[in-house]
């Protein structure tokens, strides 16, 4: 092996601009694999954190008339049981009307249990303005209706039940969860207040459910267990799968696309090696054929282009590792949005670059197999008396 390695590095160093030109094949090969690869990766993962980053993944509601859930806390304990849940809220939903400066506006207001909800909702870092309400009729507000409304931290508001019931509250924050619709509907209490001026008792409309990053496509799968934990049949248990379909199918199309063109690319530089290094055995062949006259044997004569292959593939795919993170580096730095934060954050999966330096290298060593194999056949006597 050591003397067919010493012939390969020979034979690589004896025509320098071949050489080059197969790398920078193999580099280019993998340069756009993790450019392609990583942009698509990130714009799913940012799809999805912009979805259900900061929101449920799986909700607990009532199918029945009254859409609310008595007797709720052993089921919220039996769902809180399930090991593969990161979080859970249960959590009050009602509308109402927000009644300031003689205009009203219609509203949702949320009673939450927020040392719960924040591990959902990321409501301390969402908070740009204020305090997490901690007393009775205490709310948050979001940033849209904020500046609609023209409200400031400590203003004093009545809201309006649909069954005329009035109540104040005291805004202490001001929330902004990325999202226009939520920012400007949704009034933020805990949930003890929610039920008591919504004349509710003690119940709820839901539980809100946040999975671990790595399960979150798996929801549909986990909603089904907690649904058999429950075995009640007045409660649906929604994943954000089955409520984003849609957004599914965009993702899978993005991964097919992005693996057709991945591997179209690797074909092209398999080829491509296998073509350039089949030439090269012709060009070899006077010197292949005078070792095997010195008693080189075939097996030797084809590790010398199989290490060549091995050898390509690690330089090339060394420099695509490089040029791959250039392209992406400089993509990020001119395709901005107009707050000047990227267009598409950049998501580094090491995983994925290491996959594709190890694919590059198979791929360069497989497309040395066919010349490997070519120079095995050659006969010495032959080669030498044709020149």
């Amino acid at each position: 092996m050591r003397f067919s390695l010493k012939i390969a590095i020979r034979f690589l160093k004896s025509n320098k601009l071949q050489t080059l030109l197969i790398a920078l094949g193999i580099a280019i090969g993998v340069s756009v694999q993790i450019f392609i690869g990583t942009l698509i990766q990130g714009l799913q993962k940012n799809l999805i954190n912009k979805t259900v980053g900061n929101a449920p993944q799986i909700t607990i509601s009532s199918n029945t008339d009254v859409k609310t859930i008595s007797n709720w806390e052993s089921k919220y304990n039996t769902i809180k049981n399930n090991n593969k849940i990161v979080a859970s809220t249960p959590s009050l939903t009602q509308p109402g009307f927000i009644k300031i400066n003689n205009r009203i506006e219609s509203i949702l207001v949320r009673g939450l249990k927020f040392d719960d909800a924040e591990k959902i909702y990321n409501l301390k870092k969402n908070l740009y303005d204020g305090t997490i309400p901690n007393r009775k009729n205490e709310i948050l507000i979001g940033k849209a209706l904020r500046k609609e409304l023209n409200l400031n931290k400590g203003d004093i508001i009545d809201i309006i039940t649909p069954n005329g019931t009035k109540d104040r509250y005291t805004i202490t924050g001001f929330y902004d969860l990325g999202t226009s619709a939520i920012n400007k509907s949704w009034i933020l209490t805990n949930i003890e207040t929610a039920q008591v001026n919504f004349n509710l008792g003690n119940t709820i409309n839901s539980v809100e459910v946040k999975l671990d990053e790595k399960d979150i496509f798996n929801a549909n799968k986990i909603a089904s267990e907690i649904s058999k934990s429950l075995n009640d049949t007045k409660l649906n248990v929604d994943s954000w799968e089955t409520q984003n379909s849609e957004l599914l199918s965009a993702l899978n199309g993005q991964s097919i696309s992005s693996n057709m063109i991945q591997f179209f690319v690797l074909l092209s530089v398999i080829l491509g090696i296998a073509s350039v290094l089949a030439i090269s055995v012709v060009q070899r062949s006077k010197q292949i054929g005078i070792l095997k006259a010195m008693g080189v044997k075939d097996i030797t004569s084809s590790q010398i282009f199989l290490l060549q292959g091995l050898i390509l593939g690690f330089i090339g795919g060394f420099i695509g590792i490089l040029l791959g993170l250039g392209l992406l580096y400089s993509f990020n730095s001119f395709a901005l949005n107009a707050d000047g934060s990227p267009i598409v954050p950049i998501y580094i999966n090491y995983s994925f670059i290491t996959i594709s330096f190890i694919i590059a290298v198979l791929s360069a060593t497989i497309a040395a197999v066919i010349p490997a194999k070519k120079s095995s056949k050659l006969q010495p006597m032959e080669v030498i008396r044709n020149g």
